[in-house]
């Protein structure tokens, strides 16, 4: 068995290559570096450039699902021209997919693509089902209904789509986590605007699971990444402080300077979506990091 996964040298990626070695499933991967191809019997890099519009179909060879996680950071503050490269790394690379696919002969049946909850409206006491209505006026939930969009066209091709809504992702050296962590450390750690907000996180363990899931079943349609305990921002930095053993002493940092440091990404840290696992746990997942503090005791080593 042979999947294409784009990202794969990223930091979700890494996980979902990982499974894919431990199942003997052989991975192909896109990359727009020489120095990151590697050739292996069960790990095979190909270039491709997706604002050339260029790719080595050879990638396609075997290949009868594709994971899609390419696409760049939102963790960076959002110019205007950064906003249009979120949006454009995203659908160029589908689409130039969809184009490459439609010109030969492959086996692909099923593409996966990531996507994110931010797709939801920004609520307090809103619980979010994947039928739930999005948002129609942020700048994350257009890029993910274009994202999404993008992954939707495959069924013209006749293949089985999914797209995966990810959460929090947690994790120990990469992702949100550390850069909540190491202020903490540092005795300077705190919420931003009231901590009210939900964070629906996940281990990234789990969602390289879920997207192992969803490919092995061939399930179609939104699942969302999330664990099924969400938990309040504030609860959040008090659960990383207590692991640590360090105090918060500092009030939380208030909604107008935290848009006045981070602009328009101040949305990532404000806003909130509590959002429901239980679409995914009846398909038959089960969470090995299903409550916060195991999660964090697990990547904290306490």
């Amino acid at each position: 068995m042979v999947y294409l996964i784009t990202g794969a040298t990223g930091f979700v990626g890494k996980h979902i290559v990982q499974k894919c070695r431990e199942k003997n499933i052989t991975v192909h991967y896109l990359t727009t570096s020489k120095n990151k191809i590697q050739n292996t019997e069960q790990y095979k890099g190909f270039l491709w450039n997706p604002r050339t519009g260029y790719i080595n179909t050879d990638v396609f060879l075997g290949v009868t699902t594709i994971i899609h996680l390419a696409g760049a950071s939102i963790a960076k503050r959002w110019t205007k021209s950064y906003q249009k490269e979120i949006i454009n790394s995203r659908i160029d690379s589908a689409n130039l997919i969809k184009k490459s696919l439609s010109q030969i002969e492959h086996q692909v049946v099923h593409f996966v693509s990531a996507s994110a909850i931010g797709v939801y409206k920004d609520s307090l006491t809103e619980y979010y089902i994947e039928e739930s209505p999005v948002a129609e006026n942020s700048f994350l939930s257009e890029v993910v209904n274009l994202w999404e969009q993008s992954a939707n066209q495959f069924t013209k091709l006749g293949v089985k789509v999914s797209k995966i809504r990810i959460g929090l992702v947690l994790d120990g050296k990469e992702g949100a986590l550390p850069q909540l962590v190491n202020p903490i450390k540092w005795y300077i750690g705190t919420a931003f605007g009231k901590g009210n907000q939900w964070q629906s996180w996940i281990h990234v363990k789990d969602l390289a699971s879920i997207f192992m899931l969803v490919s092995e079943k061939q399930l179609t349609g939104v699942y969302n990444a999330v664990s099924p305990n969400a938990v309040t921002q504030n609860k959040l930095i008090v659960c990383c402080a207590s692991l640590l053993q360090k105090p918060i002493w500092l009030p939380n940092i208030p909604k107008i300077v935290t848009k006045l440091l981070f602009g328009k990404m101040s949305a990532v840290l404000l806003e909130s979506q509590r959002v429901s696992s239980a679409k995914i746990e009846a398909e038959g997942f089960l969470f090995e990091f299903p409550a916060l503090r195991k999660a964090l005791q697990f990547i904290l080593k306490k």
